[in-house]
Formats: structure tokens, C-alpha cells, sequence
């Protein structure tokens, strides 16, 4: 049998009290760190777009049918269970579930640094991973969104091949990718150190089995081909940047040197000690430029995004951090905390003007329609729907999905022809069965406004009369008669 490459440390079994005296200590850290996110109803669109699919789900909706996203279920499920649970009128459950996700995450980073290197290097990277786990833009690192709940799944995919459970491992690597498609990239890492042990013939089988069924239950639950058009064969369009290149540049560029911020702790001990040893886990390369590769894949660059990114550099940081004195560790440690109290006041003093936009719009919406009424909003930001407690008027939740303007594109590629494929048809069937009672127009301005989208327009004429203006957002109602 091929020996294990990383031995654990005599440390890492024989010291007792380890865990009890770190898991209070990251759960502490856990709670800090997160204080921002309970400070607002919501950050960003994807909460308010979950927040709505909950409802729907709630109320008889079903995924991939009555409600459309191009992600996996999980997420969307975990926020229906909260909602039973708890109700639907605030993500506070939510966010007590996105602290222990992240909670969960430092821990097994911390296990799995500790078998590979010891008691001090476990501590390291649990504390390390939660000041860092905040360094983006609040409304990215805040949220309890997809990125939040993916990440225990992966740190949980490597923890499970670290110790060969490889069936374990593949019902992580399932889970990842169940809560976001680009969570299956930990399979690379994962598949590396099932070869480098020498893993049984029976490893493989176990790998796949807990990868696939997990997967193919998820389809059946749902809508088997709906599944596979919405989290795999129906994106092409979105993950296209062609026109808005310098858009998308800026963007990635700008939430890079957000990171690079974060991270100021983590990598000058990295490139040190890089140049010391010229090498390094094999594992924790791969899992980084697999997670490199995730956060490019799609051309989007949204700050969450980035969020893939930090398990794996926390992890490398603290390989890197038992090559050098001491005192690197211990400046690591206090950049890393001055760099986690800069966000966390960024997070808690920064305005929200599109929150202010949406709750505005919402009370509007909410005063001029009925409990029981349909809403069309034709905007971006779905947690009006949520905010007003009104039912939306179609599947689509925003005109990104009929329009192809999901993620913020400013190119030409915008419009009714690059909406997902079969989407207008859907959506003129849903607006004949069930006219909203009001339409909202929140393009204010952007690519995807009526005057460009001709179906739309033609709707508005014929049935609809403009009767307010909240902060260049239109309201439409129905004209009397229809």
C-alpha cells in the first residue's frame, strides 16, 4: 500500500482539550465577523432572489417550473426550510445559518491543517479563514448567498479524501456543486489525492456513487430536464462577454485588488516561502487554480465570486506561515485583523442606496396593489417582490433572464432576442393567464428598458397607464376595463 503523504502530526492525537478550548474561540470570531450582515434586511439581489423563490416554493411553487434561476436547488430549499420554520419576513434565520456555515468552514479547514501540521498550524488556519472570510465588498461577503453555503461542502470534500473517505467525499463534492455549479471544481483536488494515495479499486466507484447520486436525486425532485437546462445547458448567453469587455475587466479588476486587501495578511508569507522551498502542496495548488478557474469561468467576476477563492489561500497561507519565524505568523495574524476591522466598519457604516431604492419602491407597490394581486417587476432587483410581499406575475424574477442582462452586461448583447432560449413565449402564456395588476419599470435607463424591448413596450401601450415615479423607477397600471 503507498504510504499517506501528509502524516498527522504526534500533536494533532495526543493533546487533549484541543477542540474545546478552539471551537469557542472561532465560533466567537464567527459571530464578530458576521455582526454587519445582521445589520440590514437584505445586501443583494441573489438574497432578495431567494428570498422569493422560498415563497413561491412555499406556496406550491416548483423549482425549475414555476420559478426559473440558473442555479441548483439547495440553497433555495435551505431558504424554504428557514422561512417554515421561522416565517418569511426576515433573513435573520437565514443568517444565523450563513454564521455556522461559515462557523463549519473554519473548523474543518482548522482539522485539516492541524493533521497535516499540527496543533498551531490548526488554530492558524481557522482564525485566518475568518478574518479574511469578510474582505470584499460587504454586500459579497455579507450575504447569505450561494457562495456562503457552497464552501463548508468543499472544505468538506478535502477534509473526506485528506482522511480517504472517498464515498464522503463525493457527497461533499455533490453538495457544492448542489448549492453552486462551480462548487464541483474541488473535484480536481479532490481526484489528485485519491490518485496520489493509491487509492483501492473501490475508491473510484464510492467517489462517483456519492458525486452522482446526490445529483441525479436532486433532478428527479425537481424537474430532470429542467434541471439540466437550468444549471447546465442554458447559460450560454450569460457567460458570453462579447461587447462588454472593458466592463467586465474593471469589474474583475477592482474586486481582485479587493481581495488582494483582504489577503495583504496572507500572501507575503506565501511568496516567501514559495522561493525558500519551491514547492508546496500539490493538493492545495490544484484546489486553488481549480477555484481560479471557477471564479473566471463565466466571465463575470462578481465580488462573491471571490469568495471560492479564500479556503484554499488561507490553507497555502498556513503551509507557508511553519516555513518561516515566528513573528510572520504573529504579523500575519494582526494584518489580517486590522484588514477584517477595516470591512467590518465598511459593512457597517457604507450607505445601501439600492436598498433605499427598493424598500421606497416596495411600499409604493404595496400601497397600490392588494394582497391577493400579481406583480410584474422589469428590473434587476427581485426583493422588491419580497419587501412588498407581492406575488410575482412570472416564473422570471428579473429581466435579466429575457434579456440576457444578468451580470451587469453593458454591451450590445442585450435585448429580447438574447433572453433564454423559449423564454417569450413562456412569459407572453403567463402575462395572458394572469395580467399583473401593476407593472413596475426599475430599468431606470439601463439596456433593458421598454423602449428596447418591443413586446414589452407594445404590452404597456396597450394595456397599462404610467401613475407614478419613485426615484426614476415607473409604475403601470392596468387600465380600467382590462
Amino acid at each position: 500500500m503507498v504510504a499517506a503523504p501528509f502524516a498527522p502530526p504526534r500533536s494533532a492525537a495526543t493533546r487533549p482539550g484541543y477542540w474545546t478550548r478552539l471551537l469557542p474561540l472561532l465560533a466567537a470570531l464567527a459571530c464578530v465577523t458576521r455582526i454587519p450582515s445582521f445589520a440590514r434586511p437584505l445586501w443583494n439581489p441573489d438574497e432578495g432572489y431567494l428570498a422569493v423563490q422560498a415563497r413561491i416554493l412555499a406556496h406550491g411553487g416548483r423549482l425549475y417550473e414555476t420559478v426559473v434561476d440558473r442555479k441548483p436547488p439547495l440553497v433555495p430549499w435551505l431558504y424554504e426550510a428557514a422561512f417554515a420554520v421561522h416565517g418569511s419576513a426576515t433573513l435573520t434565520p437565514v443568517r444565523v445559518l450563513a454564521v455556522l456555515a461559515q462557523l463549519l468552514t473554519a473548523a474543518l479547514l482548522a482539522s485539516l491543517a492541524r493533521r497535516r501540521w499540527g496543533d498551531r498550524a490548526g488554530r492558524t488556519a481557522g482564525v485566518l479563514y475568518l478574518l479574511v472570510s469578510v474582505g470584499l465588498n460587504p454586500e459579497d461577503a455579507q450575504a447569505a448567498g450561494f457562495e456562503v453555503f457552497m464552501l463548508p461542502c468543499t472544505a468538506a470534500a478535502m477534509w473526506c479524501a485528506d482522511r480517504r473517505r472517498w464515498g464522503a467525499a463525493g457527497l461533499a463534492v455533490a453538495g457544492a456543486f448542489l448549492a453552486k455549479q462551480t462548487g464541483g471544481a474541488v473535484l480536481v483536488p479532490v481526484a489528485w489525492l485519491l490518485l496520489r494515495y493509491g487509492a483501492p479499486r473501490t475508491a473510484l466507484p464510492r467517489l462517483a456513487a456519492g458525486l452522482t447520486l446526490p445529483v441525479l436525486g436532486a433532478a428527479l425532485v425537481t424537474d430532470p430536464a429542467g434541471f439540466l437546462f437550468w444549471t447546465v445547458t442554458g447559460s450560454g448567453a450569460y457567460a458570453s462577454f462579447t461587447g462588454s469587455e472593458l466592463h467586465v475587466l474593471v469589474r474583475g479588476l477592482t474586486n481582485t485588488a479587493i481581495l488582494g486587501v483582504a489577503c495583504a495578511g496572507l500572501v507575503p508569507p506565501v511568496v516567501r516561502a514559495r522561493r525558500m522551498a519551491r514547492t508546496g502542496p500539490a493538493d492545495l495548488w490544484l484546489w486553488a487554480a481549480s477555484s481560479v478557474v471557477a471564479v473566471v469561468l463565466g466571465f463575470h467576476f462578481f465580488g462573491h465570486y471571490y469568495l471560492q477563492l479564500m479556503p484554499p489561500l488561507v490553507l497555502s497561507a498556513t503551509a507557508a506561515l511553519r516555513l518561516l519565524p515566528r513573528e510572520r505568523l504573529t504579523a500575519a495574524v494582526l494584518t489580517s485583523a486590522c484588514c477584517c476591522a477595516l470591512f467590518l466598519t465598511w459593512g457597517l457604516l457604507a450607505p445601501r442606496p439600492e436598498l433605499a431604492h427598493a424598500q421606497r419602491l416596495a411600499a409604493a407597490v404595496a400601497q397600490r396593489t392588494g394582497p391577493a394581486d400579481r406583480v410584474l417587476l422589469w428590473g434587476i432587483h427581485p426583493e422588491t417582490y419580497w419587501l412588498a410581499d407581492r406575488t410575482p406575475a412570472s416564473r422570471y424574477l428579473t429581466a435579466g433572464l429575457l434579456t440576457n442582462y444578468s451580470g451587469g452586461r453593458d454591451g450590445p448583447q442585450v435585448g429580447e432576442k438574447y433572453a433564454v432560449a423559449g423564454a417569450w413565449p413562456v412569459f407572453r402564456a403567463e402575462l395572458t393567464a394572469h395580467a399583473p395588476a401593476l407593472v413596475v419599470d426599475d430599468s431606470r435607463g439601463l439596456p433593458y428598458a421598454p423602449d428596447r424591448v418591443p413586446s414589452l413596450e407594445r404590452l404597456l401601450a396597450a394595456r397599462y397607464e404610467p401613475v407614478q415615479k419613485v426615484d426614476g423607477a415607473v409604475l403601470y397600471a392596468r387600465v380600467t376595463g382590462e
